[in-house]
């Protein structure tokens, strides 16, 4: 199946994982995240030792080879504690795709033209054969945005939103840009802003903006706004969150 959609994929199955089998009919996101540390070959052996019970369905390597570590209709330990919409917990809703990075720890680096080639075709085929909504389609830090960063700012979310594999808004980046920086004009656009984030599936934001609310927000402009991330609510940001809310 996978040779006729161009991939090359290799069996390299991990201890790390949940039983009985579930439905393909409970498997509703794709999610995604890097690595974040130094060696390919350490990820590789903890995504498989059981010792530190974390794993993924997939995992595309610097090449942009393909390891299959968890077969799709098993429960993959990836996603941890973890939020969208009014899904909690998301390993037993989704499928994990982990992709070589340093991550920001280490050094963060742009994905590879190889590794984003291959992610496509995977995702298209996993779409496919899942009927996944290309809105579940998230990073980590989406559904962990107080615990995680990745896949990070660097991951090319508006170039796969152009295949239809992953969300995004459809504004002009260059003038949508002038309103960077440019403060909210009143206390009922941040409101609003913040009740966008939720309905798009974020964690809750309060008034009081506190440390999580503001992790909250970076996970958002990590995501859809991605040469700047600072926590902070601009005009530029309350108009993506628009957009999204109306696409």
């Amino acid at each position: 199946m996978y040779r006729k959609i161009g991939l090359k994929l290799t069996t390299n199955y991990s201890y790390n994982f949940s039983i009985p089998k579930r439905s393909k009919k409970r498997i509703k996101f794709i999610i995604i995240h890097y690595t974040g540390m130094k060696a390919e070959s350490t990820a590789i052996k903890r995504l498989q030792d059981p010792k530190s019970k974390v794993s993924s369905h997939y995992y595309v390597k610097k090449n942009g080879n393909l390891l299959n570590l968890v077969p799709d209709l098993y429960e993959a330990w990836h996603a941890g504690k973890s939020r969208w919409k009014n899904f909690k917990s998301l390993n037993k809703n989704s499928i994990g795709i982990e992709i070589t990075n340093p991550g920001h720890k280490y050094g963060y680096k742009s994905f590879s033209s190889k590794q984003i080639t291959s992610l496509k075709k995977l995702l298209k085929y996993l779409i496919k054969k899942y009927r996944i909504n290309h809105k579940y389609i998230l990073g980590h830090s989406d559904i962990s945005p107080d615990r995680k960063k990745d896949p990070g700012e660097k991951f090319p979310w508006h170039e796969l939103a152009q295949n239809r594999l992953a969300w995004w808004h459809n504004l002009d980046l260059k003038k949508i840009k002038k309103f960077r920086k440019i403060r909210l004009s009143s206390k009922k656009e941040e409101k609003s802003f913040t009740k966008n984030l939720h309905k798009l599936g974020y964690m809750k934001i309060s008034q009081k903006r506190s440390k999580k609310d503001r992790l909250i927000i970076k996970a958002f402009q990590r995501r859809f706004r991605q040469d700047l991330v600072n926590g902070l609510i601009d005009k530029e940001c309350y108009l993506i969150s628009k957009n999204l809310i109306l696409s």
